[in-house]
């Protein structure tokens, strides 16, 4: 089990995410953060006694704002609040995202800016260490008020409504899941029911998980690009560090770095790497390998900035200022990391694009320099590969889809009240499914490339290639009659997704 991760005393960390959402870590509040959470909701009650109005205190919602609310009316204006957004539709999304949404609206509320009571923070810290997980539909929210419908599911659960996945992954009521964590239901009281809905923690979440898993898949593909690159007879000279350093780009130096550490020492570099070598230059999706590469790490770099200031922000309409201010702002629209998101599956159905391609080389004679047609044991009887490369090629066909930003997708909503939307939701659950899609086409490289290694036996690979080509022979056979291949690409696709292949050829290229 990891550490509990401590809410409160200073921003999270990418990692305490990661690890509360994915890991199941358990949740600490902290004491400062306990105090702040109460002086703050000293200024909602002195608001809520107020006989003027005050909006989200003692006011409708929305374009309701000007509608004042008797004080006997405001418990079941929260409660309508969270019943009338808990609206999403379609599939349920992933416990991990759950969670996330959950742990970041609760460091919010930790922040002592919302206004809510210390119970509710209490509330939100035990479900999450109790493993109770609301369910939370894929479709609903438009990214701007936060994400309204996703958050309001959360809140469904807190109030003891609607239904949660238990410890277990059980479908069960809320009611009876908090009822057996021993965790009472919330009743809510004025500001609560905003305070629990307005924030860009969902599409956040998804943002830092899908930079932790970029992280890894970035790696993978520069060893992919290695296995490709050597078992094909290309060259590692154009990756030098010198010439890297003639355009300073920081990502593209790194994964260089990594393509020369993981073609180290290879035996079938150093083969054909004489001046009897007649070929002047490789192709573009082989000499090119770390300027793509190195563009999505850029990439990830500026998207992890744009994480770190959200994840130190925080998100709430209305606000309490330090200055004991109730102010309503605009910090819950979602376009920063809107943006961010799109941008990242701009990169990720680039690095797929040109693994693909490094993976159609090695299938074509006509450019693989000596490998068989579809790397097949009889040519003519066996299709060796070729419908593994139609796979990568229709996932690579989607990312590009995918690749179409969502955040430029406005659509008005409230009466036009809120006319101009983020849409980052969306661009956070299609850059999910790109990553998958990532993934699977890194394998198949990996699966192609390892067996082409193979089939220039006796000649070697390096120390690095062939650790993971051994890695690879675990779950998937080497040259032979044609098989089955689906069981294979998908226990590939797992060595990737977990991590195994980037930290083999990390460890045996001393990276």
């Amino acid at each position: 089990m990891t550490d509990p991760v401590r809410i409160g005393a200073e921003a999270l960390s990418p990692a305490d995410v990661v690890a509360v959402a994915r890991d199941g870590a358990q949740v600490v509040l902290a004491d400062e953060a306990l105090d702040r959470i109460a002086e703050t909701r000293g200024v909602i009650d002195a608001l809520a006694a107020d006989p003027n109005p005050h909006y989200g205190v003692s006011t409708g919602f929305g374009a309701l704002a000007t509608t004042f609310i008797a004080p006997e009316r405001r418990h079941q204006l929260q409660v309508s609040l969270i019943r009338s957004h808990a609206a999403g539709t379609g599939a349920e999304v992933e416990d991990e995202v759950v969670r996330a949404l959950q742990l970041l609206r609760l460091q919010t509320l930790a922040s002592g800016r919302t206004g809510v009571r210390t119970v509710v923070a209490e509330t939100y810290a035990a479900m999450l260490n109790a493993g109770i997980t609301p369910v939370v539909r894929e479709y609903g929210s438009l990214g701007c008020s936060g994400d309204l419908a996703p958050l309001a599911h959360i809140a469904l659960a807190g109030i003891g409504e609607g239904e949660v996945r238990d410890a277990e992954g059980a479908l069960v009521l809320a009611s009876d899941a908090l009822a057996a964590a021993r965790i009472d239901p919330l009743m809510l009281v004025e500001k609560e029911g905003l305070a629990l809905i307005n924030g860009t923690d969902g599409m956040l979440g998804m943002l830092l998980l899908a930079l932790h898993d970029l992280e890894g898949l970035l790696t993978s593909a520069d060893l992919a690009a290695a296995m490709s690159i050597e078992s094909q007879f290309g060259t590692d000279a154009v990756f030098a560090a010198d010439l890297m350093a003639l355009r300073p780009q920081a990502g593209q130096a790194h994964s260089a770095a990594n393509l020369r550490a993981f073609l180290a020492d290879s035996p079938m570099v150093a083969s054909h790497a004489g001046p009897e070598d007649g070929r002047v230059q490789d192709a573009y999706s082989l000499r090119c390998s770390p300027q793509v590469h190195g563009t999505a790490r850029d990439t990830m770099e500026h998207a992890a900035m744009i994480a770190s200031r959200e994840l130190a922000s925080v998100i709430d309409n209305p606000v309490i200022t330090v200055d004991g201010r109730i102010e309503s702002n605009g910090n819950f629209h979602g376009a920063p990391v809107a943006a961010v998101l799109d941008f990242l599956a701009i990169s990720v159905a680039d690095v797929a694009s040109v693994s693909e391609r490094r993976t159609d080389r090695a299938l074509d004679p006509a450019r693989s320099r000596g490998l068989p047609p579809f790397l097949a044991h009889e040519v003519g009887v066996d299709s060796g590969l070729m419908i593994a490369q139609y796979a990568a090629a229709g996932i690579v066909s989607e990312l590009k889809r995918l690749a179409v930003p969502a955040s430029v997708d406005s659509i008005p909503s409230s009466a036009m009240q809120e006319d101009h939307v983020s849409m980052g939701w969306a661009a956070a659950r299609k850059l999910r499914r790109a990553i998958d899609g990532l993934t699977r086409v890194i394998a198949i490289e990996v699966l192609t490339a390892a067996r082409a290694l193979d089939l220039r036996t006796p000649i070697q690979a390096g120390p690095a290639t062939g650790a993971v080509r051994d890695l690879v022979r675990t779950v998937a056979a080497g040259p032979g009659p044609d098989r089955y291949l689906s069981p294979e690409i998908e226990a590939v696709t797992e060595l990737v997704r977990s991590g195994a292949v980037a930290r083999t050829a990390k460890e045996y290229a001393h990276v």
